[in-house]
């Protein structure tokens, strides 16, 4: 993977260092002097990002010890609240994870939020490095005329609804309409669309929550749109299957572009529910309701391709058309906030600046996933991303750029956070609420009914 290079942020008194050429992670185990000992370090976020920075670590470091973070009551980030509840075999991965935490030299430390609970100055001056592994908590803003209309609501939002997700626990999104428009065509909107088209009888085997598997019992919505600005050629989801890209892109290409046949066009009217492609359309506006407490609509610009390559961009050609629907979904993309004031961050790209994964002009200071990169690329991507980061640190240690001498660890944020009213949650007590969620989801079949008010998880735990 290129490394990003935020040169405008002067020059890193880092030394350069070589990045992993494809498939390769280099090895550190037996490498570190006598006095190292027991490095302490910390990583703040258990997603996909934080647990295979933590997983890299204590492979490679025999004497490594790795405290992770959360500002949730629970672990595993985007794998519990991101991954689509019938695709359950994305979230194999938290074996791995749980495996990683089980380790004699790991510590969860859940319902701490780091710039609230902690700050991060206070994380460096108990640890030895610390790694901001938190991920992109928030999503790009639809900043067009009527975007404020009930009715709009960010894809990201309505994932985190259906996930459990404790922060998007009062979305109540409005699905008596029979059009919906996705305003995105990536994966994140692929998973939407397909939830919401899905027969509530075929999510009823998965770990979707309790309450949003009722919302859609009840849902009326029959047809969805997914609208992205450019062409087939630059839709933004995954394509896993094993058909050539090209092929599936011609394939692609012809049915939005073609005006179907009558008996195509039969099937389609008689199809109970239908998803479809708008290529080469920019929204500008959601229209309102006649009575304008809705949206009924979502005017979009037509739009054709200029330049070549990377510098390929839609332009408007100056045609407009309106397209009829009851509910928007803005699936735009995703975005990191800025975690602590004394934390570099790049509120354009919505990233910490970093080389290789340190922290421009900040020592010790380390990132990995999409706070570092962007919030591009799958599972394995944020793995690989970990590794580097992780095999970046290992580096600095082994060449003494790294604080010398002990450090008390999580014996001293552990003495601030009581000395603060906060109650850390720890792997075992996560194992007892998992325990929970799996004899809930007994009953009616699911693998696991998800607890959803943290409250309620940590009265539980006796909290």
């Amino acid at each position: 993977m290129a490394s990003r290079c935020w040169r405008w942020w002067g020059r890193s008194a880092w030394p350069w260092t070589r990045p992993l050429s494809a498939g390769s992670t280099p090895s550190f185990r037996h490498q570190f002097s006598t006095q190292e000992k027991t490095p302490q370090i910390c990583v703040v976020g258990s997603g996909p990002a934080g647990f295979y920075t933590a997983q890299h670590l204590l492979k490679q470091h025999p004497q490594a010890h790795v405290d992770i973070y959360e500002k949730q009551p629970v672990p595993f980030g985007l794998v519990r609240f991101g991954v689509a509840p019938d695709h359950p075999e994305v979230k194999n991965v938290i074996n791995t994870f749980t495996q990683t935490a089980h380790s004699g030299r790991c510590a969860f430390w859940g319902n701490v939020e780091v710039g609230r609970d902690v700050t991060v100055p206070e994380l460096q001056e108990a640890y030895h490095a610390v790694v901001l592994s938190y991920g992109a908590e928030d999503h790009r803003a639809l900043d067009i005329p009527g975007a404020e209309l009930p009715g709009v609501c960010s894809a990201r939002a309505f994932v985190g609804w259906y996930n459990g997700l404790p922060e998007n626990q009062e979305l109540k999104p409005d699905l008596s309409c029979d059009t919906a428009v996705i305003l995105g065509q990536g994966n994140v909107a692929l998973d939407v669309a397909r939830i919401l088209l899905t027969p509530p009888e075929h999510l009823e085997k998965t770990d979707i929550t309790k309450a949003a598997l009722g919302v859609l019992r009840q849902s009326r919505v029959k047809t969805v749109w997914l609208v992205g600005r450019r062409g087939p050629l630059q839709v933004a989801f995954t394509i896993k299957v094993p058909r050539p890209r090209k092929r599936l892109t011609e394939l692609l290409l012809r049915t939005a572009m073609e005006k179907p046949g009558p008996e195509e066009a039969a099937r389609r009217a008689s199809a109970s529910r239908a998803w479809g492609l708008r290529f080469f359309r920019s929204p500008q506006q959601v229209l309102p309701s006649p009575d304008g407490r809705g949206a009924a609509g979502v005017r979009l610009a037509v739009t054709r391709l200029e330049g070549v390559g990377e510098a390929t961009r839609a332009v408007p050609t100056g045609a407009m058309e309106d397209l009829p629907c009851g509910l928007v979904l803005s699936s735009v993309g995703y975005k990191s906030r800025p975690i602590d004031p004394s934390v570099p961050f790049d509120s354009r790209l919505g990233v910490i600046p970093n080389v290789e994964g340190r922290v421009m002009d900040v020592p010790g200071l380390y990132c990995s996933g999409w706070v570092k990169r962007g919030p591009t690329g799958v599972i394995a991507t944020t793995m690989t991303d970990s590794f580097l980061t992780g095999q970046t640190l290992l580096q600095d240690l082994k060449a003494g750029l790294l604080p010398s001498g002990p450090r008390p660890g999580s014996t001293a944020i552990q003495a601030l956070l009581s000395s603060r009213g906060v109650q850390p949650v720890s792997f075992s007590d996560w194992e007892k609420l998992d325990a929970e969620e799996v004899a809930r989801g007994q009953g009616t079949g699911k693998p696991r009914e998800k607890l959803v008010d943290p409250r309620e998880m940590l009265r539980l735990l006796g909290h």
